[in-house]
């Protein structure tokens, strides 16, 4: 066996003593400075905590050979400039009170000086009232008067060039400066007021102007099919406010590339904020597709604590747990309401007008003896459940049919919504294959995959049943025991309270075994030991609803699929209408519980183009 080095050879031990401050800056750096884009992070967040409106940023070399950062705030007063450059030297923060209730970007006061340790530093800032601008070099502390517009600009050359060991770990320059890009964009995303530039190597490369809107900075920044693929999301729960928009589930991704998340103006990476999101689009979005979003939530700073890691990117929350339940609330709020009503936009002008019916015209179901060629009789045999009205006063009941709308006796028909009662999915025209319904609307046509629509709304009314009363559980007649962790003892005994809403019975059997006594009712068929580990390990870190909750609508789900109507059962037209108007008025009734869409619309333009009309 080899000798210890003597760097930790017990014999050879070194005494302790203070490291030198070049050297203590240069650790700092290493936490403070990846790459060129943690730099341009620091100084954006300086720019904006000095009141900028308009920022520039230039690069060379992917930022390696040059990062330039130009803003129009207040700037710097000319004995402050040395100071800028001092370790933990800033005007955010005065005290503890200052710290625990931060409402600036930068705080620490260590960036500015971490990076001077590493490249070659200069400050030329002019501060408002004053007759000249002045620059500072952070090599010699030369301070000399230059000409300058009020604003600072801090240029920083050579990186890594004190530390060349960490220049080997830098990419390419393409990629160096698309995460400069990045970081800038996020930035821009938080801040629509501000303008923002980035030049490389002499050429615009990106802009985003000043938005008097924050959609309008997101279209910008994101592409305005983000804004049209997302749905607005305002949900306040006591001191926590959340906004921004949500992806549909259609607009998901195979990668976590459009995922912003802001927390009082600073963009974060968050496991609490992660898993909300995620547990929001469980009921719509399966799979290993993401969700693309830009969120934004306002909290008290005094509860919250962003003095969490030195690239401030992480936060910590007082209340996790509440936190947690306002985002997921939000944007399951927002993602609820049925996007059908979107159809009854004015639809964009065809190359050709169709003739439409008058409004004081009708329509009338042909005659489609579906059931007589199939030989399976009346069809009413087939579909007792549509010839029984409901009286009004009835409540709803979870159903795996739906009533179709009295008809005269004399034959079916219906006059077509008035423009005011216009109908989001439009009215039935015919069935195709058994498996879709063809409907006409104001936009054009309207293709519902009829099995995955009536799923969705047979899924939606079970689980309106279940949440309308309390989660009973079952007793088990042998406890099932398992082998707890120390964490999972501790969270039984710490949650005892809680574990019983959950329709659970968890106690401690001894000193390292848990014992499941009961489970919620709808669960009883399913493995306890595994369910009780899930919920503690929620209960640990999040909200331990959800596991239950998803455990719930897995079976509910399957439940729905087998009572949903079937391929290549042939509906008359009232029965297509009665499932169209149930679709328009069921929450998330665009997606069916597997995440597919459940319909899908064609402009007439797109008609007119399959057809080359116009042309």
């Amino acid at each position: 066996m080899s000798a210890l080095p003597s760097s930790i050879d017990p014999a050879a031990r070194r005494p302790i003593r203070e490291l030198p401050d070049e050297l203590i800056s240069q650790i700092a750096a290493g936490e403070v400075v990846e790459r060129p884009a943690s730099v341009v992070r620091e100084l954006l967040d300086n720019a904006l905590d000095a009141g900028a409106r308009q920022i520039t940023v230039r690069l060379s070399a992917g930022g390696v050979r040059l990062i330039s950062v130009e803003d129009d705030g207040q700037g710097l007063p000319r004995d402050e400039l040395p100071l800028a450059l001092r370790r933990h030297a800033t005007s955010k923060i005065a005290s503890l009170n200052d710290l625990e209730t931060v409402g600036t970007m930068g705080f620490r006061g260590e960036a500015l000086a971490a990076i001077n340790a590493i490249a070659e530093l200069s400050i030329l800032s002019r501060f408002a009232g004053a007759d000249n601008a002045f620059m500072l070099d952070g090599r010699t502390g030369e301070l000399r008067p230059v000409a300058r517009a009020i604003g600072t600009t801090v240029e920083v050359r050579e990186l890594f060039f004190a530390t060349p060991a960490r220049r080997k770990f830098l990419k390419t320059d393409a990629t160096e400066l698309a995460h400069c890009i990045e970081s800038v964009r996020r930035h821009a995303l938080a801040r629509p007021e501000v303008g923002f530039s980035i030049w490389h190597e002499g050429k615009l490369v990106e802009q985003w102007r000043a938005a008097a809107a924050r959609d309008q900075r997101l279209g910008d920044t994101l592409g305005d099919d983000f804004v049209t693929h997302s749905v607005a999301v305002e949900h306040v729960a006591g001191p926590v406010r959340v906004t921004g928009r949500a992806g549909i589930p259609d607009a998901a991704r195979s990668r976590a590339d459009q995922q912003f998340f802001y927390v009082n103006g600073r963009f974060v990476r968050d496991k609490v904020l992660a898993h909300a999101v995620r547990s929001a689009y469980e009921d719509v979005l399966h799979g290993q597709r993401q969700p693309v979003y830009a969120l934004y939530l306002e909290i008290d700073p005094a509860r919250v604590d962003v003095n969490v890691h030195p690239t401030k990117i992480e936060v910590r929350f007082r209340d996790g747990r509440e936190v947690h339940q306002a985002v997921r609330h939000a944007i399951e709020d927002a993602l609820a309401a049925p996007r059908a009503g979107d159809a009854t936009a004015a639809p964009a002008e065809p190359f050709f007008k169709p003739r439409m019916l008058p409004a004081s015209a009708s329509w009338t179901q042909p005659a489609m003896p579906f059931a007589a060629e199939r030989g399976l009789g009346d069809a009413a045999a087939m579909w007792p459940a549509y010839r029984q009205e409901k009286p009004a006063d009835t409540p709803a009941v979870a159903s795996t049919s739906w009533v179709a709308p009295a008809a005269p006796a004399a034959r079916q028909e219906a006059a077509p919504p008035t423009e005011s009662e216009a109908w989001p999915l439009g009215r039935a025209l015919a069935q195709l294959q058994g498996i879709y319904i063809l409907a006409e609307n104001n936009q054009g046509l309207v293709i519902v995959d009829m099995h995955a629509a009536h799923e969705r709304i047979v899924y939606e009314r079970l689980k309106t049943q279940l949440d309308g009363a309390s989660i009973a559980s079952q007793p088990l007649l042998i406890p099932a025991t398992f082998a707890a962790t120390p964490q999972e003892v501790a969270t039984a005994e710490a949650c005892a309270a809680v574990l019983p809403s959950l329709g659970l019975e968890i106690t401690p059997f001894s000193p390292r075994t848990l014992a499941v006594r009961a489970v919620p009712g709808t669960l009883a068929d399913g493995d306890p030991v595994e369910l009780a580990r899930s919920v503690l390990a929620e209960l640990a870190n999040h909200d331990a609803s959800t596991v239950v909750q998803r455990a719930q609508n897995e079976l509910l789900s399957t439940m729905a699929c087998h009572g949903a109507v079937r391929a290549n059962r042939r509906l008359t037209l009232d029965e297509m209408n009665a499932l169209l108007r149930q679709m328009e008025a069921t929450e998330r009734s665009d997606q069916c519980n597997h995440g597919r869409p459940t319909w899908r619309q064609l402009s007439v333009r797109e008609l007119d183009s399959l057809f080359m009309r116009g042309r």
